[in-house]
Order: C-alpha cells, then structure tokens, then sequence
C-alpha cells in the first residue's frame, strides 16, 4: 500500500521570483506503524525555507538544525514511539531531497506543506522559466566513489498511485504579455484591466509524467530594476535576516558598434554525453546541433569534440585549426557517434580537457552536452570553477530530469550560459543562442560601484560578477545597514571594458522597501551567501574547514533556509509507546525508468534507483534542397539518410562559407561553369532559400549565412545583382539583395 496520495502545488510568481508552495497528503491505510520515504527532484538554486506537518487537528513547524543532529533527533522520536518528519539535501546534488514520514500510524492521515523560492532564468527569447521537476533520472556514479544510499521504487506512468493538481500567480509591473506550458494548461485569466496579474492551472488529468515547465513573458523585461525589502523585525540590526536587502537586476547594453562584429577567433571545445540515456531521438538531435555548430565557426578559430560515458573519445589529439579538412574529418566521425559509452563519467573529459594548455588569443569556450545524470555534481562543478579563469563554459540540459544543479552550476561557475532542451524543444534554436554569446567579446575588468547615503552601508552577498553577456541578466544581493533617510535614492554603476573600450551601465532605485515582499528576497540572498560558502568549503577536500561549515550552519539556521550540513525536522510530541523492532518501511514510487524499457543503461559504476523520462524532439523531416519548377537539386551524398531540407543544405556549405554548385544546376540555370561564378552563385541561391522558406528557424542559420556573406563580400563578385534576381527566378521568391546583408 502506498501512503501517498496526492500531491497540490501552488506557484506565485512576482516578476522574476518564484515562490512554490507544495502539499503533499499521506494516509496509512495499512494496519501497522509506516515510514514513508519520498526521494524527489527539486531546481538546484531554490532556497527550502518552510516545511511543515498537519496531523489531524495539530500542525507542527519544522526547524532547521545541524544535519546529523536532526537525523539523530528523527531516529529518537520513532523509536519512542512519536510522529517525526525529516526533510534533507542530498549530500552529492542540491538537486535532490529525500523527505522521510516516520511513525504513521494505522488509518492516520498526514499533509506536509513544504515552500521554496527561487530565480527564474531568461530564455533566449526573453520568456522566464520555470520548471516542476517531476522526473528524477538515476544519477550515476563514478567507480570508487560514494554511491547513493536512498533507493526508490520505480512503476509505469499509468500505475503512478498520487494525483497533482496545480496552479499561478503571476504578477509583475509590466503587463504579462502570455503564458505558455509544455503540458495542457486552462486558458489565462488576467486578475486586472493592466495586464499585470493573472492566474492560470495545470489542465485537469495531468499524469505528472514528466517535467511542469512555464514561460512567462512581460513586456519589455529587459529592463533593469531593484527591488528593496526590509528585514524580519524580530530579527537583530546588523544581521542579514534584520538589515534590509536589495536585489538588483542587471541587463548590460553593449554599444552597438563593438556588437556588429562578433568574434573571429577562439577555441571551441564540445563535450558530449553519449551515455546509454541518450539513445535514439537525443543522440540524433545532438549530432544535428554539432553539424550547425560546426558550419558556424569562424574560419582561423580552433577547435575539438570530445564524448564520454564510462570512457571518453576525443577526434583530434589536440584542438586543431578550423578549416575545409579539419570539419570534415570532424563531421564524419560526428555522424557515426551512437549513445554507446555506458555511464556517465564527466568528471574524466573535463581533467582531460583542462590538462591541455589554452592557445594564445584564441579564447577557449566549452559547450557540455548533457542529461545530467551523475551524483558528483559538486565536484564536477568545483573543477569547472577552479579552471574558470582559462575558459567560459555553455551548458545544456537535455531531456526531462537533467539536474539543473549541474546544468545551471557548470554555466555559473564557468562564466557562461546554461540552457534546457526539454519536451518537444528543437536543440538547434537554444544551442546557436549560446554560440553568439560565445562569440561575442569577452568582457573584462569588470566593477560594480554602489552610490548610497552616507548613513547607509552596504555589504554585497552575491559572489562578484566574471562574465556579462549583452542582453542576459545579472542578478546582485547586498544587505543594506544604517538607516536611509526618507525618499532616499542610491544608484549603483557597473564598469567594465569591452573589446578594449571602457563601458558602463548605471542604474538609479529607491531605498524604500517594496510593500508585501515578505522575506523571498532575504532569502533568497541567504541562499547565494550558503551556496558560496559552501564551494569554498569544497574547495578544501581533504582538509574540511570546520569554520566554514559552522557559517553554513549559522546561516541556515538563522534564515530557515535549507543547505548541505542542515536538515529540517519536526516532530510531534506525544504519550507514543516505545516501538518494538524496526517500522514497516514504504519507498514512494516515481515514474519506471525508460531506459530500463528499452534496452539503456549504464556500466562501470553505481546507480542509484531514482526515476527517469525521455522526451522525443520533433522528428526531422526528409526531402531535399530543391527548386520549385525543376528536377535538379544540390548533391546529397546517397550513403545520408534523409534529412530535414534545411540540415542538408548547412551540410554541403564549405568551412570558408561558400556554397558549390554541381554541373547539372548550373547548366540548368543558364550559368557559366568557371568555378568562382559557381561558388558565387550558388552561395546566393542558398542564401536566397534560407530566407525565402526557413525565416521561421533563423536562429539556427543565421551565423552560418553571416559566413557565408562576408565569403561573397571577399569575392568582389560583379554578377551579385543579377545572380540575385535570377536566384528570386528559379526560387519562386522575392528576397531583396538589401535583406542577404550583401
């Protein structure tokens, strides 16, 4: 009999912060003493500040006390007969919590009412994300180390027992412009005539068989604000729970004549997962992302791919200069990459990749591919960290159940952007987004200077900003102590230089604090301050520093906000008689793992029994490059399975940008087969076709036709007119020569 049996979320969203409240409700319909464990995906930057139990008519609040304490404290109260609730993080990612119901007795009822609040990242097209984890992939963990102790029954989608109904707030002070989902959603309903409050539910008979994810977007929501929220009046002056807290939001602007050339140079590292999880679809959609990378690159740059699973490959010793030879050899032994290296051993590629020293002015910038399934998320991240000043790291997440610990860890720490594929999402759109912010000039020498009144001080909690990207948040906490006198105004500035230019961007904000914030930002402050300390204390293996973890401690005890070393619990005190030998023990399941279904897995190492889904991209469709009114088309190679049109056409453009033309389209054409006019024209005619039928998927194209125009521009070509009139011709289209930027 399993004792849990629903589960009720209740999300409110203020801007860009997130507050989730969730309910989960026990019964033990057994007839003897129960204790429930429930192993669940949580997103890895969300700061645990409530947890709770109702039993009956009594409600009990959990503290948060010194890990082992709470764990001696939960073992205790069982044996003795009493109602106790455990919730802690797992010691391996901040991404998983296990929460334990001990005691239940026969026909007793439970409800655990358990709160986070946490950032929502920017998408590429300025949507805010939210994501409900509701899969848990098996982490997998490396030969030798510490494995898992939790194990965690698996069933089939329809044989999941527990229901989950969920629902948003959403306001901001800009209009919500809409609000879309990955899952059926009830129509959105605006609260007010403005726009900028409205609700919306989870479509009722949802399976909680994979992932929730909303977008959410504003209106203008790339403009900076800060927000101001004043202490716990309980709590001490001078401490961060009573001092007030700022959170600034950042949005660089870059001048726009240092944007108009992205970079020319540079050393692209691809790291991609082949684990048995990325069977089929994944592995599929990552060859094609690695072929649009690939015809992307700048000539001159460098370049490798490496792949891991138990064991790790690399194509090419060393990086090597990106040319016409070079990607060739690279996509042939892309097309052959199959999900075959067993498990997931990240930590290997990464030494393996740091070992090789980075190469004069060529900027070294490394792309992870990943369903992020390992369970030494932080000392994978601790590494990433030590080597950030070498290289920016892009990671994406693939797939329901990626942690978004490791994911959003490796880009923060490695100063780059982290990205999710989830659901039917196209990889390509997401993965050439991060591309341009790879390409774009490295920001250096940056500061961040605070203008306050001189009875005001400032201490700044966030860990100092490494890396800004144009258009992309930055997020700052810093407590704020002395008293402001009345419509008090600060304004903090941040410099930095850029391509060599000085620039700066500053930003003015009232120190009023903001009405009916409550503590979402404290806390919120407090989780950067634990998750900073809490890396330098890794930084230690070997020699743990007591002093740290006693600030972890006194932190998260003081803001109620959860971390590695403390747990919440909470027990219910009563007349309970001593229980004699060990409780009947009831693993909640989670939804089966699919590669259990068909055939994936992992070897060489430990995984722990958690739970996994796939999703499948939308499938490619096949056809060829063609013209309307003729039989003739560009080469394709007859060994290629067929394609979506658009991947084999980027699959025949050359390194240097340029198209080929094959003697029977030229002839066709009514065009002359000296080989420039070839190259020349049939660079315009792709041109031509990717903004005459692909406009909707430019996101995915448009580096490699940038490439393609500055080949034509070095070409002094004095048939570009009428090769783009001709081209509108054959094509059937109306692209102005203006619009291919030639």
């Amino acid at each position: 009999m399993i004792p849990l049996k629903s589960v009720e979320v209740e999300l409110e969203v203020r801007d860009h912060v997130a507050t989730v409240v969730s309910t989960l409700n026990y019964e033990n319909k057994e007839d003897k003493p129960l204790e429930a464990v429930f192993v669940f995906p949580m997103p890895g930057d969300a700061a645990v500040c409530h947890f709770s139990a109702t039993i009956g008519q009594t409600q009990i609040v959990a503290e948060v006390k010194e890990k082992q304490k709470a764990r001696e404290e939960y073992d205790d109260a069982l044996s003795s007969g009493q109602q106790a609730f455990l919730l802690e993080e797992s010691d391996q990612s901040p991404d998983i919590f296990s929460l334990s119901v001990g005691s239940l007795p026969p026909g007793e009822s439970a409800s655990i009412r358990l709160e986070y609040v946490t950032e929502l990242a920017v998408q590429a097209d300025e949507g805010l994300r939210f994501c409900l984890p509701a899969v848990l992939n098996p982490r997998y963990h490396p030969q030798g180390s510490a494995g898992g102790s939790v194990q965690v029954t698996s069933v089939p989608t329809s044989l999941v027992p527990y229901s989950l109904s969920f629902s948003a707030r959403v306001s901001s002070p800009r209009p919500v412009s809409k609000v879309e989902s990955n899952c059926p959603l009830d129509p959105l309903e605006y609260l007010n005539t403005e726009q900028s409050q409205a609700t919306v539910k989870l479509a009722a008979g949802h399976k909680f068989d994979r992932d929730v994810e909303l977008l959410i977007y504003y209106k203008d929501a790339h403009q900076p604000t800060a927000v101001v929220e004043a202490g716990q009046t309980s709590a001490k002056s001078g401490t961060l729970m009573g001092d007030p807290v700022v959170m600034l939001s950042l949005y660089p602007e870059f001048p726009k004549a240092v944007m108009s050339s992205l970079a020319s140079c540079g050393e692209f590292v691809f790291l991609l997962d082949r684990s048995g999880s990325m069977q089929r679809d994944r592995i599929k959609s990552a060859r094609d992302t690695l072929l649009l990378l690939l015809k992307s690159l700048p000539m001159g740059c460098f370049f490798n791919i490496y792949s891991f699973g138990s064991s790790h490959e690399h194509i090419f010793p060393k990086s090597v200069e990106y040319n016409q030879e070079t990607m060739e050899e690279a996509l042939k032994k892309v097309g052959e990459m199959e999900a075959n290296l067993g498990g997931t051993e990240i930590l290997r590629p990464l030494k393996d990749i740091y070992s090789h020293a980075c190469i004069p002015k060529q900027p070294r910038q490394l792309f992870v591919f990943t369903d992020g399934e390992v369970g030494n998320t932080k000392e994978v991240i601790n590494l990433v960290k030590k080597n950030s000043g070498s290289h920016r790291c892009f990671s994406f997440g693939i797939g329901e159940g990626a942690s978004s610990a490791l994911i959003n860890g490796l880009a923060k720490e490695g100063g780059g952007h982290a990205q999710f594929i989830t659901g039917t999402d196209r990889m390509q759109p997401k993965v050439m987004q991060s591309l341009r912010f790879a390409l774009q000039p490295a920001v250096m020498d940056i500061s961040v200077k605070w203008d306050l009144p001189k009875e005001v001080s400032v201490t700044v909690l966030s860990p100092p900003i490494t890396t800004l990207f144009q258009g992309q948040r930055s997020l700052i906490y810093a407590q704020l102590t002395g008293q402001s006198p009345e419509a008090a105004e600060g304004s903090v500035t941040v410099k930095y230089s850029l391509a060599g230019h000085p620039s700066q961007n500053k930003l003015h904000f009232s120190l009023k604090p903001a009405e009916d914030s409550g503590l979402t930002i404290h806390r919120l402050a407090a989780r950067t301050l634990i998750r900073s300390l809490e890396m330098e204390e890794m930084e230690r293996r070997g020699q743990p520093d007591e002093g740290v973890k006693k600030k972890v401690v006194e932190l998260s005890v003081q803001s109620g906000v959860s971390s590695a070393f403390t747990a919440f619990i909470a027990v219910k005190k009563g007349n309970g008689e001593t229980i004699q030998g060990p409780l009947v023990r009831r693993n909640v399941p989670t939804l089966m793992p699919m590669m259990a279904m068909c055939g994936g897995g992992a070897s060489g190492g430990q995984m722990m029994g958690m739970t996994r889904s796939m999703s499948r991209s939308t499938p490619m469709c096949p056809g060829s490059f063609q013209r309307r009114s003729s039989n003739c088309s560009l080469d394709i190679e007859p060994q290629q399975p067929p394609r979506d049109p658009l991947l084999q056409l980027v699959s025949l453009q050359k390194a240097s940008g340029c198209w080929e033309l094959d003697p029977a389209l030229a002839a066709a054409v009514g065009k002359t087969s000296e080989e420039e006019n070839k190259e020349v024209w049939a660079t315009i005619l792709a041109l031509i076709w990717l903004h005459g039928f692909k406009m909707d998927a430019q996101e995915e194209w448009e580096l490699l036709a940038m490439k393609a125009v500055s080949w034509l521009r070095a070409q002094n070509a004095p048939c570009v007119t009428e090769c783009v009139e001709a081209g509108n011709t054959l094509l059937g289209c109306k692209v102005q020569k203006d619009a291919l930027g030639i």
